[in-house]
């Protein structure tokens, strides 16, 4: 009786000593202040909601010497010197207790709570966008497929396969695969850059290694958003 009971604590134990899983991530910048500590958190994929607090949880146990811990999950390709509001795919904060509510129900893996905002689609939405195959993109030579997470819709920038001026075109489609907008933008190189201009005001975007970067004429030069393809 006695050594079952011994097996028993030790199975007990093992289960209780079993780490949590939680996916791979990197931190790329720590930004502190007196009141506050702001960390860029890159991801590989789209994560669910109890992925994201499992990582919540490990950074916030690694990092207990930092105040107000403040969590921005970034996808690949995006860059944290955007200046568009859909930078990150989800923002977690460890708010303080004295200014908890009774509507801070969510936790972490630890039991901490934490307010959590998950901007970006899904993974199951994103997969649905990106099978996408409208008649409209059939038979071009696609040059990727960027979600875009603010509108909810995929860009496709392609060209015909027999151009031999290689003349992109960029369309948008919605959920459904319905064409939101059409684009043939002009090229512009004359610095060394392959601008694409999308608007009578230049606004442009680029396309390089697999990344859409997107620039506002208002930005003064700085990528409004950059989006990985297939992601």
């Amino acid at each position: 009786m006695k050594n079952t009971l011994l097996c028993l604590v030790i199975v007990l134990a093992a289960f209780g000593c079993e780490k949590r899983d939680v996916p791979h991530y990197t931190i790329s910048r720590v930004v502190k202040s007196d009141t506050a500590s702001k960390l860029t958190v890159n991801i590989s994929t789209r994560l669910s909601q109890t992925d994201l607090l499992n990582i919540a949880a490990k950074i916030k146990a690694d990092s207990s010497a930092l105040s107000n811990l403040q969590l921005c999950y970034m996808l690949p390709g995006h860059n944290d010197k955007n200046t568009g509001p859909d930078n990150f795919y989800a923002v977690a904060k460890y708010p303080a207790a004295s200014v908890t509510t009774m509507q801070d129900t969510l936790k972490d893996a630890d039991g901490t709570i934490v307010r959590l905002n998950i901007k970006g689609l899904s993974a199951q939405d994103a997969k649905h966008l990106l099978e996408l195959d409208p008649r409209e993109i059939q038979g071009k030579n696609i040059l990727g497929k960027f979600i875009d997470d603010s509108n909810h819709t995929l860009i496709v920038p392609f060209t015909e396969v027999n151009d031999p001026k290689k003349e992109v075109y960029i369309i948008e489609f919605d959920g459904t695969g319905k064409v939101v907008s059409a684009t043939v933008p002009m090229r512009d190189n004359k610095d060394g850059i392959d601008k694409l201009i999308v608007s009578h005001r230049g606004d442009y975007c680029t396309l390089k290694d697999s990344v859409l970067t997107q620039y506002s004429i208002d930005d003064l030069g700085l990528a409004y958003n950059s989006i990985k393809s297939g992601i």
